[in-house]
């Protein structure tokens, strides 16, 4: 198993655990239909200006399997993408999208599963006109994302790894994730209250 695998098996919410407020998306991106499975995988970068989706529908037939397309969007009036894409998109094994931007036939994408991370939906197509390069860095959701860093998302959110860190991130999470597999809630609750009743009392707290 690689490790970009292994990721899935790690939560958001341990991820940010390690990597802190700055590697998170903002709550505006959300799964755009409910239970979606949690994705992980490596992200290819996409800038669409305003009014434009071209990149968009490039790359989903540039993206390799597996992959998260991590759209930074110029705004949230034209969708970047609507049933057709996705469908493209998840018959060639790309992840999900995850975007600041908004997306069109939402039923379509519901009904065929494909994990859609966006900041909403809208039935105005954006227009196909703006070239701009593949795999740059962009930023989403206020996380900078450059091409390879490892996003994994889900209910929870969306949290990015930059690929430089994926190694030692993952030996982390595997170290936090069995310390807190072999931890009783007595335990846990006996540390947390020595641990808040600690904080009160420095603070000058009586009660």
């Amino acid at each position: 198993m690689n490790d970009v695998t292994e990721f899935k098996d790690i939560s958001p919410t341990t991820l940010a655990d390690l990597l802190g407020r700055e590697q998170v998306m903002d709550i505006g991106i959300r799964p755009l239909w409910p239970s979606v499975p949690r994705v992980a995988g490596p992200a290819f970068t996409v800038r669409c200006p305003p009014g434009d989706n071209l990149m968009l529908h490039a790359a989903i037939h540039r993206a390799e399997p597996g992959s998260v397309i991590v759209v930074e969007a110029g705004d949230v009036d034209y969708a970047l993408a609507g049933g057709n894409v996705c469908a493209v998109a998840q018959r060639r094994g790309i992840a999900a999208f995850v975007t600041d931007g908004v997306i069109r036939d939402l039923a379509e994408v519901r009904e065929m599963g494909f994990p859609v991370f966006a900041r909403g939906v809208i039935p105005v197509p954006g227009a196909k006109k703006a070239i701009a390069p593949l795999n740059g860095p962009v930023r989403c959701g206020g996380v900078s994302v450059d091409a390879g860093d490892i996003v994994v998302a889900d209910e929870e959110g969306i949290v990015v790894t930059p690929r430089a860190r994926r190694e030692q991130v993952l030996l982390d999470a595997r170290k936090k994730l069995a310390e807190e597999a072999g931890e009783s809630l007595d335990a846990w609750e006996e540390a947390h209250r020595t641990r808040i009743d600690k904080i009160l009392t420095e603070g000058g707290f009586e009660g």
